[in-house]
């Protein structure tokens, strides 16, 4: 058996916090399912992102808000489970905006992104399980956290079933 090779909680975080593009996997209330792309930012233990008020991601979160994030790397996995719930600005800590703000430019102009365009719902996702593995040692690496915690445990494979 090879030997186990422990991914650590700090080193999750910062794969967490330093990643440009976060994928949000939402279901519609028939249960179709819908991935697309977010900027966001990991402060508080929660990944903050905004959308539109009237996207497919808005629309399913305010009837569903259970919520799978993916990091844009598949060879150094990260991926989330959780709850998102729409935050207003009197309710955000003054961290998301800044830390959003210092992290994202527009393309178009180089201005300092915002968080909040026009109204546009901010969602914080509070997790509740978070998987993570390296690509060329899948079995001996996939380690997952549970929360409130984060508890780190050696998953087996095949997984658990759910």
């Amino acid at each position: 058996m090879s030997e186990r090779i422990v991914i650590s909680w700090p080193e999750v975080r910062t794969r967490l916090v330093s990643a440009r593009t976060y994928w949000i996997a939402t279901a519609s209330t028939s249960g179709r399912p819908h991935a697309m792309p977010v900027w966001g930012v990991w402060v508080g233990d929660r990944l903050w992102f905004s959308t539109g008020a009237g996207t497919v991601k808005a629309r399913n979160l305010a009837a569903n808000p259970r919520v799978a994030v993916h990091l844009e790397s598949a060879a150094e996995l990260v991926a989330l489970q959780g709850v998102a719930e729409a935050v207003p600005a009197a309710g955000r800590p003054a961290e998301v905006d800044a830390a959003y703000t210092a992290k994202y430019v527009l393309p178009r102009t180089g201005e300092p992104a915002a968080i909040e365009v026009g109204g546009s719902p901010v969602f914080a996702v509070t997790p509740s399980r978070v998987c993570g593995w390296f690509e060329g040692a899948f079995a001996e690496s996939m380690t997952r956290w549970r929360f409130p915690g984060p508890v780190a445990e050696p998953m087996s494979y095949p997984p658990d079933p759910e």
